[in-house]
């Protein structure tokens, strides 16, 4: 959704409707310099006749009373007004200060109805507006946290379309009572619903629109009018002119502050720019075409070539398999290399884990990491491997282990590496130097050293190995021909990933 600017004309209109015409008309001439933004008037309805006590109708000396009274428009005038919106383009938007005021609203047409701060807990009038389930816009201030919240479960509970808009209801308001942080604490309060601001500044301050916009609030409302020689706007009402200025600064805050949605687009000068300080990928020393690069092949050194493989370009998920020869001391050019990455597969694997783990309710300790062993490949990764969490290794060594239903890890032996199986869940099938044995849930079963050994699960199992310490390079198979290179990749699992694992089901 575009942003949405709301124009206040309030009792601006001064009771002439050829002046609200002009209002509109004007305002419509700016708001068309900034097509990137939605647009809608406001007026506001009171029926005078019921919303002023009898006693005080005539009581010209209350001044909000004698405004009300000086500015009065029939629904008729109103209506006028109201074709003169759509014919310019603007969403209509009204505030009801009485439930006589939204059956008019309703009868007219409006696109929205705005619920001014004085009205906010006005729970009789609530109850009338969400009754008639149109859009509402609410101001919220001089609310509690306590109000802001029932005010917004009312709403939710009768799924009417609702947005809330800070505001602060100081006419006008001074910057160090602008409050504009508690744009932040609605967006983190109430994640789900379009939050704005309702402004009251000195109309030619432009600094808390820009800050608004940084702070993404997506609707602004602003109180306009148009001065004449008999018409004098107050001090918090804008003219043409002050709209314009008050567009432009939003308009250049949303180019300033970018996409908000995902992440940018980098351009073409700033990645050219930042290629120019990475380290590039040199050789150290002749490698054939087919090698598969591995750590003691390259060295990072600084300038880099343009198309050269950079730093970057090393990560544990990259495959990288030279194409063409390359000399010692050569840049590796990204023409002349195939990469293959194995990010999404892997992800889609620590997935199936996860699942299994969750499913088993196996607790698995903070600070673990998994190795996770692709024999051939992570494309194959469900017919032949297994998961490795590592929970300790000290003179004795605790892993967790996880096979996925139809996988199995090939024949293999430890030299230096005594171990036992515990079955924590599923089934597994363990051939021991050629003895099967069918293990369940429960089940104990030590592996010694130099003894030839494989498994297999067709339901899935996860089983704990309990050893004595874990040596790299301890791991002896049968047939190695085809096997990946490397042949694992090793997985943290974060706090959030935790959390799932070990929550109950």
């Amino acid at each position: 959704m575009k942003p949405l600017f709301i124009f206040e004309m309030a009792n601006n209109h001064q009771g002439i409707v050829e002046h609200g015409k002009r209002i509109i008309r004007e305002i419509k001439a700016i708001c068309d310099k900034y097509p990137q933004f939605d647009y809608g008037f406001k007026f506001q309805y009171r029926n005078l006749d019921t919303f002023i006590h009898p006693d005080y109708q005539d009581r010209m000396d209350i001044k909000n009373v004698k405004r009300f009274k000086d500015t009065k428009l029939t629904q008729e005038q109103f209506a006028e007004l109201l074709e003169c919106l759509k014919e310019n383009g603007f969403q209509s938007i009204c505030t009801p200060f009485d439930e006589i005021s939204v059956d008019n609203i309703v009868t007219q047409g409006y696109d929205y109805i705005k619920i001014a701060s004085c009205s906010f807990t006005d729970w009789p009038l609530l109850e009338k507006i969400a009754s008639v389930n149109k859009p509402v816009i609410a101001s919220c201030a001089g609310s509690k946290e306590v109000e802001v919240k029932a005010v917004v479960d009312f709403f939710r509970n009768r799924n009417i379309n609702f947005s809330l808009m800070h505001c602060v209801a100081e006419y006008p308001t001074v910057n160090e009572h602008l409050q504009l942080n508690q744009v932040d604490y609605l967006k983190k309060s109430f994640p789900d619903i379009r939050i704005g601001f309702s402004t009251h500044e000195d109309p030619s301050n432009t600094i808390p629109v820009r800050i608004a916009v940084a702070k993404g609030a997506a609707i602004f409302e602003r109180h306009v009018g148009v001065p004449t020689e008999e018409i004098t706007l107050n001090g918090y009402s804008s003219n043409p002119s002050q709209i314009d200025a008050w567009l432009a600064a939003a308009a250049e805050a949303y180019d300033i502050c970018g996409c908000c949605n995902g992440r940018y687009e980098s351009h073409e000068k700033e990645q050219a720019d930042l290629a120019a300080l990475k380290r590039g990928i040199f050789v150290k020393k002749d490698l054939k075409k087919g090698h598969v690069l591995k750590s003691d092949d390259y060295f990072l050194a600084f300038p880099c070539s343009e198309g050269q493989l950079v730093a970057s370009d090393l990560s544990k998920y990259n495959s990288i398999v030279c194409q063409k020869d390359v000399k010692v001391n050569e840049p590796i050019y990204k023409e002349n290399v195939s990469i293959t990455n194995t990010y999404k597969g892997i992800v889609e694997v620590v997935k199936d884990i996860n699942n299994l783990l969750r499913e088993a309710n196996v607790v698995v300790p903070a600070g673990s990491s998994c190795e996770i062993s692709h024999h051939y490949g992570v494309e194959k990764y469900r017919q032949v491997g297994v998961a490795m969490i590592d929970c300790v290794n000290r003179e004795y060594c605790k892993k967790i282990l996880i096979v996925l239903p139809g996988q199995n890890h090939p024949n293999h032996y430890h030299v230096k590496k005594e171990e036992t199986f515990v079955i924590l869940h599923g089934t597994l099938s363990l051939n021991l130097a050629g003895d099967i044995k069918m293990l369940k849930k429960g089940d104990v079963v030590t592996v010694e050293r130099n003894v030839m050994h494989s498994f297999s699960s067709s339901t899935g199992c996860i089983f704990e190995e309990i050893s004595t310490t874990h040596y790299i390079n301890d791991s002896f198979y049968e047939n190695e021909e085809g096997f990946t290179n490397p042949r694992k990749t090793k997985v943290h699992f974060t706090e959030e990933m935790l959390s799932f694992i070990n929550s109950e089901k």
